[in-house]
């Protein structure tokens, strides 16, 4: 059993209370990650414990917007100490995504890596992890002015402002013409499209979002000429063992503080319809989390 602290607010919440994710049902308690306390625990985790967690929760059967969950052993995930629960209930879906995703599209040491939508969970994660993990370029775009100047204060040296100039043509000027070894798409729509030019030759792109829209035109020279590919990612079709293993080493770079995530706004619980207001129509750098 998990006394809920904080859960985190995400376009997916939004998504099935639109009516538009066909295989959640109503009536349903949105929210599908969180963080807590412990309570009737195990050798494993004790009383007391600070955990974070997500899996069908919010989706499948009734979610974090709540004061209690009980979750499944296997799902549970320690949260280090250098990290308090309101950022911690914001961790389990972005940073595992990004970091699942980077490893299915073969990310390793030195390669370049595009991670679009800076202000995003997931294209912040993935920025953020693939820099600490040793990319030779980590690049995010915003398609916000502000938003640009925003990440450049936060410490984000190559993002792309969309309102200057072209995705590709930003990357090639980030990279003297080499491209993107891996693209982790979290929003669809014409970013997709406008990523594919930017793939380097081998590349691989991952596409694992649609907020910016389901349908996309695809260039097929852009993988056939580069012998790129692209393919899609589902966190919640990835085992519980490898979201486990991943976890380890994210929870060693928040303990290093190699990673910091970024915490926009909160809201008490009772204002969840202003929050997933605020997350769709603002769209903040950071996420969006209710304190329970």
């Amino acid at each position: 059993m998990v006394r809920m602290v904080a859960a985190g607010v995400t376009p997916l919440d939004h998504t099935i209370l639109s009516g538009h994710f066909p295989l959640s049902k109503a009536p349903l308690v949105l929210g599908n990650e969180g963080a807590g306390i412990i309570e009737g625990g195990d050798p494993d985790f004790p009383d007391g414990t600070r955990v974070a967690f997500l899996g069908p929760f919010g989706v499948f059967e009734d979610g974090t917007y709540s004061e209690y969950v009980e979750v499944p052993k296997e799902l549970l995930l320690p949260v280090p100490e250098t990290i308090d629960d309101v950022a911690a209930a914001g961790l389990p879906v972005a940073y595992l995504t990004a970091y699942l995703a980077l490893m299915n599209a073969g990310f390793a040491t030195g390669k370049v890596v595009l991670a679009p939508a800076i202000g995003g969970s997931v294209g912040n994660a993935a920025t953020q992890l693939a820099r600490a993990l040793g990319a030779r370029h980590s690049i995010s775009s915003t398609t916000s002015h502000a938003k640009a100047e925003e990440a450049k204060a936060l410490g984000f040296s190559e993002v792309i402002d969309l309102t200057t100039e072209g995705l590709a043509d930003g990357v090639n000027r980030i990279t003297d013409g080499y491209g993107a070894d891996v693209v982790i798409d979290g929003i669809g729509g014409k970013i997709l499209s406008d990523a594919l030019p930017a793939l380097a030759r081998g590349g691989s792109l991952i596409t694992l979002g649609y907020s910016a829209g389901r349908e996309s035109t695809i260039n097929v020279t852009d993988l056939i000429w580069k012998v790129a590919s692209i393919k899609g990612f589902s966190l919640l079709s990835e085992s519980a063992a490898a979201r486990n293993a991943a976890w380890s080493v994210i929870a060693d770079l928040l303990a290093s503080a190699q990673v910091k995530p970024i915490v926009a706004k909160t809201f008490p619980l009772e204002d969840a319809a202003e929050a997933l207001r605020y997350l769709i129509e603002e769209r903040p750098l950071g996420r969006v989390i209710l304190t329970i």
